[in-house]
């Protein structure tokens, strides 16, 4: 296969400039998925030539994506030192803006978690301009809990429950924060005065669904779907290995599938949403009066899950049915879903594995029930094992992958 620089001969500088930035991405691609090499190794693997890998080499040392390693003394010949991303460097951080909740954390080029935080409370009192003042003021203590530099952030990526309009930079629509055209992306530059940070904002159920792509026993996954279960429900497909978006960017909000009670009035408007049956809000609903603890948003989610967990642990009936029926809609759009996408693998996320115990079996029915291939040729179930922090995972994740497909987005000069 011909590698670019094979292909450069008399070509324009804009030419030559592009060559050089999809091998600086095929040098970086390398060392992302074969771990750290000397140099000629890395000629070898990539199909460059040796002069050409050193330039590129050095140029990533530049921006700060690289750097040199030990002495390999493996190999025949002279020994070389190796080569390999630099964790020391740039620095992404991936938040996720929930219903009722702030979740960040701030991830090196290895994709390794250097800083975490989540400070749970109602989003939508607060509104948007407050809200975003958090999200500013989380982002600002990550960083200092990691000791790193503003200069060193080389994304935010946000994850917002709703409508996102990527290319603007905008949340059109939330409809459980009842927010509408919310400028996210401008607002935060203003907050933040993060000049050389590209900041963006993306699905929450998306970035969860990247973040399995990313990292765990389902990395690599071609065609996968997330579930990401909360006070709504979205759903984030990966199809051939790419986020699909839809014509409008506004696909995958299979909360909002028309096959629930009729009765069932949803946070968008309509009635009969599937989220008002496999939401998190209808849980609550089910398992507890409205005086009850696990309706208190300033309780941290999970321990309210957890409360729940263990009374049906102790035999309580009323818990014990609502989870037995929340687990039988799920399983129902579930199949749907597996009957129209074909994935190779459903993730269900947010606070569906906490209660996995009392929600796989009716689930796991229902999808065996309803799917068209017949009982024993259904999909792959997971359930998420990456808790809360799936979307913000995914996040950070996203802005590595951007850097890795683009390395001229590190700034020249950032290894000072």
């Amino acid at each position: 296969m011909p590698t670019a620089d094979r292909l450069s001969g008399g070509s324009s500088p804009a030419d030559q400039a592009t060559v050089r930035r999809l091998n600086l991405a095929l040098l970086m691609r390398s060392l992302a998925d074969g771990g750290p090499r000397p140099r000629a190794r890395l000629a070898d693997d990539t199909g460059l030539n040796k002069a050409t890998v050193s330039s590129l080499v050095a140029e990533l040392i530049e921006r700060g994506l690289v750097i040199e390693g030990n002495v390999d003394r493996g190999g025949l010949g002279r020994p070389g030192r190796t080569v390999e991303l630099d964790p020391g460097g740039v620095r992404f951080l991936g938040v996720e803006l929930q219903v009722d909740y702030i979740a960040g954390l701030v991830l090196d080029l290895t994709g390794r978690v250097i800083a975490r935080r989540r400070l749970g409370r109602s989003m939508s009192e607060l509104g948007p301009a407050r809200a975003l003042g958090v999200v500013a003021d989380v982002c600002r203590d990550l960083l200092a809990d990691c000791e790193s530099r503003v200069d060193q952030v080389q994304s935010l990526h946000v994850a917002v429950p709703g409508l996102i309009d990527q290319e603007a930079g905008v949340l059109s629509f939330a409809p459980n924060l009842h927010w509408r055209d919310v400028d996210i992306v401008h607002t935060l530059r203003g907050r933040l005065g993060w000049t050389d940070a590209r900041i963006t904002v993306d699905n929450d159920a998306n970035m969860g669904a990247v973040a399995h792509f990313a990292v765990g026993e389902l990395a690599g996954t071609a065609n996968l779907l997330y579930l990401a279960g909360a006070v709504g429900v979205g759903g984030g497909m990966i199809v051939d290995g790419r986020i699909a978006r839809g014509a409008a960017g506004f696909a995958g909000e299979v909360g909002h599938m028309p096959i629930g009670p009729a009765d069932r009035l949803c946070g968008c408007g309509r009635h009969g949403c599937w989220e008002t049956v496999v939401g998190l809000a209808s849980l609550l609903d089910a398992v507890a009066d409205a005086d009850d603890p696990v309706h208190d948003e300033r309780i941290d989610l999970g321990a309210r899950l957890e409360r729940i967990r263990r009374r049906a642990d102790r035999g309580d009936q009323r818990v014990a049915a609502a989870l037995t029926e929340h687990g039988r809609w799920l399983g129902v759009g579930v199949s749907m879903l597996a009957n129209v996408l074909n994935p190779e693998a459903i993730v269900l996320g947010g606070h569906y594995p906490v209660l996995r115990g009392y929600l796989e079996g009716p689930v796991v029915a229902a999808l065996r029930a309803g799917s068209l291939a017949g009982p024993n040729v259904v999909c792959r179930l997971e359930f998420s094992t990456l808790g809360f922090e799936a979307a913000s995972l995914g996040a950070g994740h996203a802005g590595i992958e951007e850097v890795i497909a683009d390395p001229t987005l590190a700034r020249l000069g950032a290894a000072g």
